[in-house]
């Protein structure tokens, strides 16, 4: 009964703004739809948003913390702006049609006019168009009276989506087989990669995941070993339309990496990075880090789930002739409606199309 009225009392305090009478401390779920709605006006309008993130310290004083935090905000925040409190107890705060540098100057100014006996919350800057994190700006020492100049991150991290429990023991099991049951294959592999050409047998590239956070993806070698620099030379040859590069008859290959490619076999190491985590069985195509950084704003939504193996683009016929938007509104759809069903599904239709050896 004490936390209920608790809670109650410090939504009355952050609610009853004098700019929005009918305003409450939105739940977690609630805060992150205001987002993802606001990620999608930002795509077409072209304007920028941030949410700034308040950590508030454990302590006795939390209850004083919370309180002191309403009576700025209640004095700094507009009414299109949005206050929640999010599942791990800190405090978010979305502020439409704001730059970094207004979002930074609001989190300095709410920490800079603190006089309570709580300590000054510390804070974190999501903001969106990614692109702003790139910027020079980020670099800039802002004014900031009290010395905290918070971390600056993309939004992508704030509404990335869990990985669900019955997703993750599939990606387990299937990897742990998957990895017993074709390490003979691999062992054959790693020989003719070996006796056929110069360089390592496996080949690892840093590509976006969730969030847009980079790992290390793994496959075995069917390049050359100096084929991200001999990429420059082919870009006007790409064959496939957006930020991605595809060659259907990339002269890179080796030839033992025209089979691994064929077969999809050169992309089976990354059953480990399913087994870490980095990776799924099933969700989006990974793409490299600079293809990524390339996309539009909307197709980065494809970055809120853990990226996979395979997906509806990689079990379609001539799959580099699909324009690249319908490759992303493919992983959308994936995004919005995956469940057991679906990925066993794909996961059966990948092993089809393997074996018919239509890969590319």
């Amino acid at each position: 009964m004490k936390r209920n009225g608790f809670w109650t009392k410090i939504r009355s305090t952050f609610g009853r703004r004098s700019d929005d009478p009918a305003g409450i401390l939105l739940s977690a779920d609630e805060m992150h739809d205001h987002i993802d709605r606001e990620r999608m006006r930002a795509d077409r309008s072209g304007t920028p948003f941030a949410v700034v993130n308040f950590t508030l310290a454990d302590s006795d004083r939390r209850e004083t913390a919370i309180a002191e935090l309403a009576r700025i905000l209640r004095l700094r925040l507009r009414g299109s702006d949005r206050a929640g409190m999010l599942d791990d107890g800190r405090i978010s705060l979305l502020l439409p049609d704001t730059s970094l540098e207004g979002s930074r100057k609001l989190a300095n100014e709410v920490r800079s006019m603190w006089f309570a006996e709580a300590p000054v919350p510390k804070y974190e800057i999501f903001v969106y168009p990614s692109e702003q994190t790139k910027t020079e700006f980020c670099d800039q020492v802002l004014p900031d009276l009290l010395g905290g100049k918070g971390p600056v991150h993309g939004v992508e991290i704030l509404v990335m989506k869990r990985m669900p429990v019955w997703k993750r023991c599939i990606d387990i099991a299937g990897a742990i087989v998957g990895l017993v049951l074709l390490s003979p294959l691999f062992i054959v592999v790693a020989i003719g990669i070996r006796l056929t050409s110069r360089g390592p047998i496996i080949f690892k590239q840093l590509r976006s995941g969730r969030g847009g956070k980079p790992f290390w993806l793994y496959k075995f070698r069917s390049m050359v070993t100096d084929a991200e620099e001999k990429k420059q030379e082919l870009l006007e040859l790409n064959e496939q339309d957006g930020p991605a590069f595809k060659m259907e008859r990339d002269p890179r290959v080796t030839a033992i990496g025209r089979f691994l490619r064929a077969t999809t076999v050169d992309e089976l190491p990354q059953l480990w990075n399913v087994l870490k985590g980095d990776m799924s069985l099933v969700g989006p195509r990974p793409l490299p880090c600079g293809e990524s950084d390339e996309c539009e704003g909307w197709q980065r939504r494809r970055l809120d789930v853990t990226p996979g193996l395979t997906c509806f683009w990689q079990v379609k016929d001539e799959r580099t002739k699909i324009p690249f938007v319908d490759w992303v509104r493919m992983d959308l759809k994936y995004v919005r409606s995956r469940s057991p069903k679906l990925d066993l599904s794909l996961i059966t239709e990948t092993i089809r199309y393997i074996f018919r050896r239509k890969g590319c």
